[in-house]
């Protein structure tokens, strides 16, 4: 049996030889001038630790000359002092990295990488993103420009890939958002998962618009026309993208008005005619969806009061605000209409975002019911978003009466399965044959935050209704 008791002290006398000066074979130059720093190392170990040095040093051997000369490389691209954190590693196998700053962690990475050191660069990634993930959503043009020049740092991708399409908007709201591309840029406004108001989307695009041209002021009022024009040339792909028809008229006013010579003519045109010459026609609060009635509410289940409620928590609102966004529901399934089966359910609502699952618990006045932002599908599985969210009514008749629960564990969010209805994680499953008879809200194992039910015990369904959150 092997004993790795050994391997401290095996790893200390390595760095100790790293530490003598006397004995060594090889030269390394690192960095470039003004800032250039001669290493010492020994061939065999650099040999069995770096496939890139090994290559680098079989290829240079006339730098070994016959009258007994040093063998010499040169690592430009390297910053010395990050090149002795890494040297440390390739001899002891060591490096502490809460001793050092995260963007010199991101150095690290990037010279692992030129040096071919797999381990390390795998190890790297996963401290990155375990342990300083607030950083780099706070840097994410950093990471994401790092992630995407080296096909090493695939986690990394991953990482960037997974912010940009479920929390958007703390790319916005990162230190170095002006720096970030066009095409990133476009891609957030885009995306659907985007919650950030339509007002701050213009005022953010216009901070990023202004940064790409340093000659820009910040003063308006100073703006001359060749300054409108650079500022309309460096925004012309995005400014089509904004829903200014969400804002008031006074956002508009404040905020658009002001900037107008960079909006498009017949764009612009529009704009001005349908908020200033007839403000009648825009309605005084703020919408990202189609407006309803009472009567456009096509359910038995549900009333429009409801339907309120369930938009200010869509929206993260707090019951007392005011209402924003009344969303318009489009029944999409009727369990009396369509069917009470898994196989109709994933047939009708399978690949249609925002919907929300209403349902009737059988013999009670009882409501249940979640919000999935994404897509259903017939793949088994679980889905990860944190948007969703399910709740509870005990009382049709008492909208009060109820209970809210966000997902806790977004990774275990919402659960497809070809013979599974609607179902979130393990706290509201639909399922069975007759009337999904064998539903149930477990207690045991928590996804959400608080339990809608306070019994596991099984349940049938009466009604349940699925609709679809209109957006426009």
């Amino acid at each position: 049996m092997y004993d790795n008791k050994f391997l401290p002290k095996l790893s200390q006398n390595l760095l100790e030889v790293l530490e003598d000066n006397e004995f060594y074979d090889i030269t390394i130059e690192v960095g470039h001038d003004p800032h250039v720093k001669i290493f010492r190392a020994h061939m065999v170990i650099l040999n069995y630790r770096s496939s890139y040095l090994r290559r680098i040093l079989s290829t240079n051997v006339n730098e070994k000359r016959d009258d007994g000369a040093m063998t010499h490389i040169k690592l430009p691209n390297i910053l010395p002092e990050i090149f002795q954190m890494i040297l440390r590693y390739i001899y002891g196998g060591r490096l502490s990295l809460e001793e050092y700053d995260t963007s010199d962690i991101i150095k690290i990475l990037i010279a692992s990488s030129e040096l071919n050191l797999q381990e390390l660069i795998t190890h790297l990634q996963l401290f990155l993103i375990e342990t300083k993930k607030d950083w780099m959503e706070q840097n994410f043009n950093l990471i994401y420009e790092t992630s995407f020049e080296n096909n090493s740092f695939s986690k990394l991708q991953n990482f960037c890939t997974e912010l940009m399409s479920k929390e958007p908007e703390k790319i916005f709201n990162s230190i170095d958002f002006i720096s970030i591309s066009e095409n990133c840029l476009i891609s957030l406004i885009q995306h659907d998962n985007f919650q950030m108001s339509d007002i701050q989307v213009w005022e953010h695009v216009l901070k990023w618009g202004i940064a790409q041209n340093p000659d820009l002021s910040l003063d308006l009022s100073s703006y001359s026309k060749d300054d409108f024009n650079t500022l309309k040339n460096t925004l012309q792909q995005i400014i089509p993208l904004i829903k200014f028809y969400n804002l008031t008229p006074s956002e508009f006013a404040d905020k658009v008005y002001p900037y107008k010579k960079i909006i498009p003519k017949e764009l612009r045109d529009k704009l001005i005619r349908d908020f200033i010459i007839q403000p009648s026609n825009k309605p005084e609060s703020k919408t990202i969806s189609k407006e309803i009635s009472p009567e456009s509410i096509d359910s038995r289940i549900i009333t429009f009061q409801h339907v309120e409620l369930i938009s200010k928590w869509i929206d993260k609102l707090k019951t007392t605000d005011k209402v924003k966004n009344l969303y318009e529901f489009k029944l999409i399934l009727r369990g009396s209409r369509d069917g009470f089966s898994s196989h109709k359910f994933h047939e009708i609502c399978d690949n249609k975002p925002y919907t929300i699952t209403i349902i009737k618990v059988k013999d009670s006045n009882e409501i249940l019911g979640g919000y999935n932002p994404l897509t259903w599908n017939s793949e088994s599985g679980y889905v990860t978003t944190k948007g969703s969210f399910i709740f509870s009514f005990k009382n049709k008749e008492n909208i009060e009466d109820y209970v809210l629960s966000h997902v806790k564990n977004e990774k275990f969010a919402t659960y497809n399965h070809t013979d599974y209805g609607p179902s979130f994680g393990y706290d509201l499953i639909l399922y069975g044959n007759n009337g999904y008879d064998e539903s149930y809200c477990s207690s045991h194992i928590r996804t959400y935050a608080n339990l809608i039910r306070e019994t596991n015990n099984y349940f049938s369904v009466e009604e349940y209704e699925i609709f679809q959150i209109m957006k426009e």
